[in-house]
């Protein structure tokens, strides 16, 4: 399908002057975010773990909206690379004013909750409810330092509806409205913690999947 092409005019310019990170924006869901962050006109801090290629494709669509992209990988199960993506990402445009926690293993390949194992558990929530909640500690710390910020991470709607899929993935979403509520608690005024939680989203690695 050709690539669309819209003018930044089109979009409300929110975040101009602002910066912001967006945890797994190589490909999917995190790729479109860091776009229309973009195409309001913020600086954007593209993070990838494995997918460099789909990175520097997200960095270049943000390039074409008129708007500076910088590159950071970390795997976010990592505490020690945690720090050191924050510390990349505030440094990169001077500061950062919002974190989007999107990175999230939604068990993708299990079709079934018989085809559940103990590694997928493992992972799942090592991604899910470990990495959230770093980079919430560690981006949410920075923030305050600094006066002012923005996290929101991503959740899931599984949160009322469960998945028969995947349950490990509903338990790890669930665990996150209990991170953003203890941490919106932890800085306030200073800093918001908020999720949001689409339902199904279309992507390339869904529509790969086998049915």
């Amino acid at each position: 399908m050709p690539e669309q092409q819209t003018t930044p005019a089109s979009f409300p310019r929110r975040f101009e002057g602002r910066s912001v990170l967006v945890t797994g924006a190589g490909t999917g869901f995190g790729a479109e975010i860091a776009v229309r962050a973009a195409q309001e006109g913020a600086r954007v801090v593209v993070h990838y773990n494995r997918s460099r290629e789909g990175a520097e494709q997200t960095a270049k669509r943000i390039e074409q909206t008129g708007s500076q992209a910088a590159l950071v990988q970390a795997d976010i199960t990592s505490w020690d690379a945690i720090r050191a993506m924050a510390d990349a990402a505030f440094a990169a445009f001077g500061g950062l004013d919002v974190a989007v926690n999107n990175v999230g293993d939604v068990a993708r390949d299990q079709m079934s909750w018989r085809d559940i194992t103990e590694e997928s558990i493992d992972h799942v929530l090592a991604v899910d409810i470990k990495g959230t909640l770093l980079c919430t500690q560690e981006f949410g710390s920075r923030m305050l330092d600094a006066g002012g910020g923005c996290i929101i991470n991503i959740g899931s709607t599984v949160v009322v509806r469960g998945s028969a899929r995947a349950p490990q993935y509903a338990a790890a979403k669930y665990g996150i409205l209990g991170i953003t509520k203890s941490y919106a608690q932890a800085f306030a005024p200073t800093v918001r913690v908020n999720t949001f939680a689409p339902g199904f989203i279309e992507t390339q690695a869904t529509l790969n999947r086998q049915d």
